[in-house]
C-alpha cells in the first residue's frame, strides 16, 4: 500500500465535462485533465462533489475511470471517488479503480440517513477490503450528514493500514488541525488535506499536506506556485498566491451550486466547454458567467 511520494500538495477535484445532451465530452475533459498535469496538479480526483459522483451511473463512472487512467498516464496521481448511497455499487468501482490502475480510491462517508461511528466503521471496512490501493477519506458534514470526528478517524487508520489520508471539508481549520494530532501517532505518514482552497496555509503550518480543492480546475498554475514556494521556504511569494486565491473564493457564491461556478471557471480560463450540472439544478446564467470572469482577474 504505498502511495506515491508526490501526493502531498495540491490536488484538483476534476469537474465532469459533459456534452449538451448529458453525454460525457472526453475530448473537452481530455484537454482539461492535461492542462491539470502541465499545470503542475499533484493529483486528480474523478468524481469528487465537484465532479458530480452522485449523478452518474456505475456504467459511466468506470468508463471513465479507464479513461482518466489512461490519458493522464502516469504523469500525476488519479484517484476515482467511489462514494454513493448502494453498498454494491460502492464495492463493484472501488474494485474496478484499483484494476484499472488509479493511485487511490476516495470514500465519502456514508449518508442521508445521519450515520453513525458504528455504521461508518462497517462502511469503510467493506471498502477496505475490497481494494488493493490506498483509500482517501472524504469528511463533508453538510452534505453527509455525518462527521467523521478526529477520534473516529484515529480507530479507522489503526483498523485498516490501507486507509492512508483524509480530506477534511470542514469550514473551520481547527477540526483539522485537531484530526491531524489524533491520527498521527497512529501513522505518522498519513496525509491530511483540508477541503477549502483558502486553507492551505493553515492547513501547512497545523502540519497537514494541503489541500483538495475546487478552484485548482480554473486556477492550476496558481495553486502549484503557492504550494511550489511554501515547500521551498519562499513565504512571501506563497502569501501572495495566497491571497489572491483568498479573493477567488467568491466564484463560489455566484451560482446557485458551486460545481457551476467551477464549471463556469473553467470556461472562462480554458474555453468553450458545457457548464451544464445534472439535475435537478439551476443552470449558471450568462450574467453569472461574466461575473465569474471579472473575479478571474486577481
Amino acid at each position: 500500500m504505498n502511495m506515491n511520494k508526490n501526493l502531498d500538495g495540491v490536488i484538483c477535484p476534476s469537474i465532469t465535462i459533459t456534452k449538451e445532451n448529458g453525454d460525457i465530452d472526453y475530448e473537452a475533459w481530455g484537454r482539461h485533465l492535461d492542462h491539470l498535469v502541465t499545470a503542475g496538479i499533484d493529483g486528480i480526483l474523478i468524481f469528487g462533489s465537484i465532479g458530480e459522483f452522485y449523478a452518474f451511473p456505475l456504467d459511466v463512472k468506470e468508463k471513465v475511470t479507464d479513461f482518466a487512467v489512461k490519458r493522464v498516464a502516469g504523469r500525476t496521481n488519479v484517484f476515482i471517488g467511489v462514494g454513493g448511497t448502494n453498498p454494491d455499487e460502492v464495492v463493484e468501482l472501488t474494485r474496478y479503480a484499483s484494476k484499472a490502475g488509479a493511485d487511490a480510491v476516495v470514500a465519502v462517508a456514508p449518508y442521508y440517513f445521519g450515520p453513525s461511528d458504528a455504521s461508518a466503521k462497517d462502511y469503510y471496512a467493506m471498502i477496505c477490503e475490497a481494494t488493493s490501493i490506498p483509500v482517501i477519506l472524504y469528511n463533508f458534514p453538510p452534505r453527509t450528514g455525518m462527521d467523521l470526528s478526529p477520534a473516529l478517524v484515529a480507530e479507522l487508520v489503526k483498523a485498516h493500514p490501507e486507509i492512508v489520508g483524509i480530506k477534511d471539508t470542514v469550514d473551520t481549520i481547527s477540526h483539522t488541525r485537531k484530526m491531524i494530532a489524533a491520527v498521527r501517532p497512529v501513522n505518522p505518514d498519513f496525509r491530511v488535506f483540508s477541503g477549502f482552497d483558502e486553507y492551505y496555509t493553515p492547513n501547512r503550518i497545523a502540519g497537514g499536506n494541503g489541500v483538495i480543492c475546487g478552484l485548482t480546475n480554473a486556477k492550476p498554475e496558481l495553486f502549484h506556485k503557492m504550494n511550489e514556494a511554501y515547500l521551498s521556504g519562499d513565504y512571501a511569494t506563497s502569501l501572495e498566491c495566497a491571497k489572491k486565491i483568498n479573493k477567488l473564493m467568491a466564484i463560489y457564491d455566484t451560482a446557485d451550486l458551486f460545481v457551476s461556478a467551477i464549471k463556469g471557471a473553467v470556461k472562462a480560463e480554458e474555453g468553450p466547454i458545457s457548464t451544464d450540472i445534472r439535475r435537478p439544478a439551476v443552470q449558471l446564467t450568462e450574467q453569472q458567467f461574466e461575473q465569474i470572469k471579472q473575479l478571474l482577474n486577481v
